[in-house]
């Protein structure tokens, strides 16, 4: 069964200290496409690749039933620098 987009936020809040989060269904609401911009103090100090790399390891029961995923994670400081 295809990831949902309220099944992925009780992952992503239940794994990070979210002070941001929007997820958008890419493929009309089939669930097998999501993009999500994810903001957080857990990822202060690491770099992009690892910033990536905690979130699909967070999410890789869900990303496994997806045809695609992309994702843009911030922590705040990188938000007001950039």
């Amino acid at each position: 069964m295809p990831a949902t987009s309220e099944e992925l936020e009780k992952v992503i809040r239940n794994s990070f200290r979210v002070s941001h989060l929007e997820i958008e269904d890419q493929s009309s609401g089939c669930g097998t496409s999501y993009a999500i911009v994810l903001v957080s103090e857990d990822f202060e100090g690491k770099l992009s690749l690892a910033r990536h790399r905690m979130v699909n390891e967070a999410l890789k029961e869900q990303i496994s039933q997806m045809h695609a995923f992309s994702q843009v994670s911030l922590f705040r400081r990188l938000l007001l620098i950039g």
